[in-house]
Parts: C-alpha cells; structure tokens; sequence
C-alpha cells in the first residue's frame, strides 16, 4: 500500500514541476522583455478575449485581487488600457487597449505567438489539445477532492 502511495505522490509531483516548468518558460520570456509576468498575463488575455477584467484574470490565473488591481491601475496611466463600459459586467470594469497599448502588445507578444507556433510544430497540435484536456480534467478532480476534504 506504501508504495502505491508513494507513486501517487511521485506522478502528482510530475504534475506539479512540468506546470510549474511551463509557466517558468513564459516567465522567461516575460524577463526578456523587460515585461513582468503579470503583466504579460493582461495582454496575453485580451489578445484571446479582446477584453479583460479583474475578476475574470484573478479567477483564471488564480492571483490576488490586489496583484490586478496594481497591474490594471499601472497600465491605464501608461496609456495601455482603458475601461470599455459597454463590456462591463455588471460592477466589474471591462478594459481594453488603447492604441498605445495595441502596438505594445503586438510588438511584444509577436515573438511569444512565433515561440508558441513552433512549440505546436515540435511537439503536435493534436498532443497540445489532448494535453491541454487532460490537465483541465486533473484541476477538476483536484477541486472536487479540496471540496470533499472541506466537508
């Protein structure tokens, strides 16, 4: 039984270093570019959603209320995002970029898109969405257990 144990915990820790891996890798770039990480998660979001709010980058990269609300402040008196009212939800501020804040991004997130692309060329697009499935699949079954355990 011990042992069974142990390799849950092994393939669990597996888990845990290639994520923490991956992110280390955007984390990476982000330095190279002079770009916090959080920052280029604002960017990164509203290249894919066209918006962003507070909430929705707090509930989807899991990180402080605070952390955003900084970031977000940060970026409105450099000129990059503004608040866009008719994609707000309800009380929550919607932000898109501004002009300024559209060739920041382009300029910026070009080589990201490009390394992405050729990660898909490397490793296969169909791997990548088995991959991507699979891990959304494990953070299910984790909450339901973190749930299961609260009760």
């Amino acid at each position: 039984m011990d042992s069974q144990i142990n390799q849950t915990r092994q393939l669990h820790d597996n888990v845990n270093h290639a994520i923490i891996k991956c992110r280390g890798v955007y984390a990476q770039w982000a330095k190279q570019y002079g770009v916090s990480y959080n920052r280029m998660l604002v960017f990164y979001t509203i290249r894919d959603f066209g918006y962003c709010t507070q909430k929705q980058m707090c509930d989807q990269y899991m990180l402080p209320r605070q952390t955003m609300n900084n970031i977000v402040a940060a970026l409105c008196r450099e000129g990059l995002l503004t608040e866009d009212p008719d994609r707000r939800h309800g009380r929550e501020k919607a932000y898109v970029l501004t002009d300024a804040g559209a060739d920041y991004s382009v300029k910026h997130l070009s080589s990201l898109n490009a390394i992405e692309d050729r990660a898909a060329q490397l490793f296969g697009q169909e791997r990548i969405r088995a991959m991507a499935e699979l891990v959304l699949e494990y953070d299910r079954a984790l909450e339901t257990a973190l749930k299961e355990a609260a009760q």
